[in-house]
């Protein structure tokens, strides 16, 4: 096995479990989604959702759905990684990947007009995508907490989401120097204890090992209980560990 004591195990199992693997380059092709897709089917079990940018959403869905993995949700980032501030664009690319074969959106929130004052805007493009997304489809809004960066701004960002329609709160795109830390995950966690309960939270960038998985895993069970550890509840952007849970395992991927 690697040495791995029986906590350690069950934490590397459920891990899996939860994670989300993307692939949102600027140069991705389909033979990379086609390969994300192909891993998601573990030996021990499949993953929680990939994550592709919005011209992808058929393909993933088609490939998962012809592997037999129609539990392995497809979800599309809109307004990424940039967090523009165009309603209408956004609206656009949730309706397209939504109509293409995408389970699930993940908005990414306006940072830049919150940090300038404007926390109005928020609020109009989540509710506005969350409509996109129709009765079937699940909202996740990533906030970018690195670069927000103050507490009492991530927590407005979070109260703002969740009121207009968040299924998920999500730390980050991974693409910034600073992404997901256990600081700005007990905020979006406390959040969603405070006006959410039903809202989901999602760990991503920057969560690469084991511990890393573990100290976010850890953190939301002890808040909500160890029901939430579903990835309806609980997810980890984290495509980058998972050959560490395979290899702890002791399978290949």
């Amino acid at each position: 096995m690697s040495g791995m004591n029986e906590s350690d195990q069950v934490i590397a199992q459920k891990a899996i479990g939860l994670l989300e693997l993307t692939s949102l380059n600027a140069d991705d092709t389909a033979e990379r989604i086609i390969s994300l897709c192909e891993r998601a089917l573990t030996p021990v079990g499949n993953v929680a959702a990939v994550c592709v940018l919005p011209r992808f959403a058929g393909l993933a869905r088609r490939l998962l759905d012809d592997l037999r993995a129609r539990n392995v949700k497809v979800v599309a980032v809109v307004n990424f990684p940039n967090g523009g501030a165009c309603v209408d664009t956004v609206e656009s690319e949730a309706q397209a990947a939504m109509l293409t074969g995408a389970d699930e959106i993940d908005l990414v929130y306006p940072f830049h007009a919150q940090l300038a004052g404007n926390k109005q805007l928020g609020g109009e493009m989540v509710a506005a995508c969350r409509a996109k997304c129709g009765r079937r489809g699940m909202l996740t809004v990533t906030l970018e907490t690195g670069i927000l960066r103050d507490p009492q701004i991530i927590h407005d960002a979070c109260r703002t989401a969740i009121r207009a329609g968040a299924a998920f709160l999500k730390t980050s795109t991974g693409k910034q120097i600073v992404s997901a830390t256990p600081q700005a995950a007990r905020i979006l966690i406390e959040a969603i204890a405070e006006l959410g309960p039903q809202v989901g939270f999602k760990a991503a960038g920057n969560v690469r090992t084991l511990a890393e998985a573990r100290t976010y895993i850890e953190m939301t069970q002890a808040r909500f209980g160890p029901f939430w550890l579903e990835a309806g509840r609980v997810r980890l952007g984290a495509t980058s560990l998972l050959d560490e849970l395979l290899a702890e395992l002791g399978v290949g991927s």
